[in-house]
């Protein structure tokens, strides 16, 4: 019988393409190459506008007390 390994591929909230390597902030999926590159972006960058709408776009999950 042959063992195959199955990766769940997720969506990445920033590229929007399914990878199986990152984080997860709240609840969004951020893909380990996303994360690199928002993490090298310098805030006078035109991309830094570009990973803070998407990030915006991120669901805080509510906390209940």
């Amino acid at each position: 019988m042959e063992h195959t390994n199955v990766f769940e591929l997720e969506c990445c909230g920033i590229c929007e393409e399914r990878k199986k390597e990152g984080i997860h902030l709240y609840t969004m999926f951020i893909c380990t190459e996303c994360e690199y590159n928002m993490i090298h972006t310098e805030p006078r960058e035109e991309k830094y506008n570009y990973y803070l709408r998407k990030l915006k776009n991120m669901n805080q999950p509510k906390l209940y007390s």
